[in-house]
């Protein structure tokens, strides 16, 4: 036994010496399991980026395991956790701190047998300051108080041992909307391949993406398992109301309804519910909110998914709905710098002009976005709108060959001079899709990137090819016109934004299953349906009531309901409230004769307009004149309902009664109806002034009746 024993250690002792000696003998399995070693372990609340809430008095420790690579994994297996001082606060093995109530100090220690970490806890009880004689309850406060030192740096860290190519793909959220002409629902070899080829920092979702809240979950699991050391920041524009991704979670009615509460609360509860149901779909940044002040009516692409003309309403709403979103989890994004609202054309298919000087902008269209960064939001979209008052620079269209004037996304004078030196900005920049005709008809997929990033975004948003484009910024970078300084400011933001929501991959990940489990729980649930609807309610504006809102009819007298688009949706909701309701859909406006007839002997008569242009609403336009035609021919009130747009009312002002609810979204329908039938009182008040054809105003801001 002991000859054999010898043989065998004489064996191995000429196999490793042998292997040292040839290369490519090596035992690279061995190597390729040493390569990336567990480091240290640290307290996440004690890195300098991540936040750490006290909530009723308890605290959630979470533990990072980081390693030789400069990556670092969530750890939740085989740690140890104690509390030097229980009279003050205990720990249990999950990390979870619940505070006694005493006055003093304790650390929380974790250790996982070889390495160890510890935080300290403060917590003060001192007597409320009220009036001599009353006695007061005593107010407390907890504190953490992180450790310092170096090793704490997780991200210089990481950024020290990143590769070129690592950093750049940080920078890079492309969308996989469609592969192979078919809506990507579920994650395919060759998508997760490309996650780990340039090592993505990011993935945007989009509707065609996002269909059940099981496949939705799993998609998200999927993309999060592929990414290799970081977490993906996953990406989606569910601001609410037209713009909504998810197909199976809450609507809600919008940002120019949420302006029509004018409630705060309202605006916070609504972005919270959002951001609860996309960090259960484990989606970790919305692209919203929308910060432009909506001060043109002729808008074609802002209108409703604004708060309104007024700045200080549009950042108050815009602020409270960030909070909402960020407590949840979830990033928020204001957009889009440095204002879209005054713009007459859609960057989606060409490129707008805003023609103020800064004082003006700053007043306006820059005040929302800086008290959005006042409070703290995570991210800011860019505009691709020229603003010719700011940055004169021009470039020669790919598209026409004369000179055009850069737009924001591509500004240095924008991004840098004015959001980070002027207006203090130190969050993440991200551009608006850089496949927007805006960008993509006048400058080349790799000079639009390389420019978007020498003016100072973060996050290169949807690049026209992944792989030209990716490899145009590495060029970029060797060649010198990008320095690899500027990439790594970028990729500590990014880095910075992903450790403080917590975006952070584990070592043993929650299953599938159970992500699946409280998604379903928490996507559409009554709670997140119930702020819907009350949302909804308050923002219904009964502009004008000539009509003797709210109607009280018999059984036995008839509504006609008229339109086109949507105009189901509104006649489902009045017939819920009064059965003899009859609807006529027009898809070309010209009403028969026996249509006429329904019209002329009806009891009452709603008609719902449905516009997102200014043609669309000029009187002359068929549906509109079709509108004016039932005001002249019916005896009974015509109540008019403009279903997305407010300024619907000017092409028909002599209507017996007007109410407008800012959106197509089933809640907002049942909240104009419940109006019309008395179920509430409307106290909605108008967020934009409504004018007149000569000039003048017809409805100021603010104006709103009720009964």
């Amino acid at each position: 036994m002991r000859k054999l024993s010898k043989l065998m250690l004489y064996t191995l002792v000429f196999v490793l010496a042998f292997s040292q000696m040839i290369p490519g003998i090596s035992l690279k399995k061995a190597n390729a399991e040493e390569k990336n070693q567990v480091e240290d372990l640290v307290i996440y609340e004690n890195i300098p980026e991540a936040e750490a809430a006290v909530k009723d008095g308890n605290l959630q420790l979470k533990a990072l395991h980081v390693y030789s690579e400069g990556n670092f994994l969530l750890a939740s297996e085989n740690l140890d956790w104690e509390s030097s001082n229980k009279n003050v606060a205990t720990v249990d093995q999950g990390g979870n701190v619940e505070f006694t109530g005493q006055n003093g100090r304790t650390f929380i220690t974790v250790r996982d047998g070889t390495f160890k970490d510890r935080i300290a806890l403060d917590y003060k009880v001192k007597p409320s300051s009220k009036d001599e004689g009353e006695k007061g309850k005593p107010e407390s406060e907890a504190l953490v108080i992180k450790q310092e030192g170096q090793r704490y740096d997780l991200i210089g860290n990481a950024i020290s041992k990143m590769s070129l190519d690592e950093k750049t793909g940080q920078m890079l959220m492309p969308d996989f909307r469609n592969w192979n002409g078919k809506n990507v629902t579920e994650m395919l070899p060759e998508i997760e391949q490309l996650v780990k080829k340039y090592h993505l920092g990011g993935v945007i979702l989009f509707r065609e993406n996002v269909v059940t809240t099981e496949q939705t979950a799993r998609l998200v699991s999927d993309y999060q398992e592929a990414a290799e050391k970081f977490g993906l920041l996953l990406t989606i524009d569910q601001e609410g109301g037209i713009v909504t991704r998810l197909q199976s979670g809450t609507d809600m009615p919008g940002n120019m309804a949420l302006g029509a509460t004018r409630s705060p609360e309202i605006a916070y509860n609504v972005g919270n519910a959002i951001g609860e149901e996309l960090a259960s779909l484990g989606i970790n940044m919305n692209f919203a909110p929308v910060m432009d002040v909506n001060n043109n009516p002729d808008n074609p692409v802002i209108g409703v998914r604004s708060f309104g003309e007024d700045p200080r309403l549009v950042a108050d709403m815009g602020v409270a709905y960030t909070k909402g979103l960020q407590a949840a989890g979830v990033a928020a994004t204001a957009k889009h710098f440095p204002g879209h609202g005054d713009t007459a054309v859609d960057s989606h298919l060409g490129l707008p002009e805003v023609p103020h000087d800064k004082e003006r902008l700053k007043e306006v269209e820059l005040y929302p976005f800086q008290k959005g960064m006042e409070a703290g939001i995570d991210a800011i979209m860019t505009a691709h709108v020229t603003f010719p008052k700011i940055d004169g620079t021009k470039a020669i269209s790919q598209k026409t060959g004369e000179e055009i004037a850069i737009p924001a996304t591509l500004s240095y004078k924008v991004l840098t001079g004015l959001m980070r030196e002027e207006m203090g900005y130190e969050g993440v920049i991200t551009t608006d899709a850089m496949n927007m005709k805006a960008i993509a008809d006048h400058f080349g997929p790799v000079d639009a990137a390389i420019r978007a990033v020498q003016a100072g975004t973060d996050i290169v948003l949807m690049p026209v090819g992944l792989e030209e484009v990716a490899a145009g910024m590495l060029e970029a970078v060797k060649n010198g016109k990008i320095s690899e300084e500027r990439i790594e400011e970028s990729v500590r933001r990014i880095l910075t934004l992903k450790i403080k929501r917590g975006v952070i991959k584990e070592e043993t990940p929650v299953s599938v299953e159970d992500k699946i489990g409280n998604a379903v729980k928490v996507v559409g649930s009554a709670e997140h349906k119930q702020i819907e609807k009350e949302a909804a309610e308050k923002s219904i504006t009964l502009v004008k009531n000539d009509a003797g809102l709210p109607l009280q009819l018999e059984s036995s007298e008839k509504v006609v309901v008229v339109g086109n688009t949507f105009i189901s949706s509104l006649g489902d909701a009045i017939k819920k409230r009064h059965e003899n309701t009859t609807v006529i859909s027009s898809s070309t406006y010209k009403l028969t004769e026996d249509q006429l007839e329904q019209i002329k002997n009806a009891s009452a008569v709603v008609v719902g307009t449905y516009t997102y242009n200014v043609s669309g609403r000029t009187p002359s336009s068929a549906q509109m004149a079709m509108v004016n035609q039932i005001i002249k021919l019916a005896d009974a009130p015509v109540i008019g309902v403009g279903i997305r747009n407010p300024y619907d009312i000017m092409a028909y002002p002599e209507i017996d009664a007007y109410l407008t609810q800012y959106g197509f979204r089933p809640a907002s329908f049942e909240a104009a109806a419940g109006a019309m039938f008395g179920e509430f009182t409307p106290t909605g008040k108008l967020p934009i002034t409504i004018p007149d054809y000569n000039g003048g105003v017809l409805y100021e801001f603010g104006h709103g009746l009720t009964y």
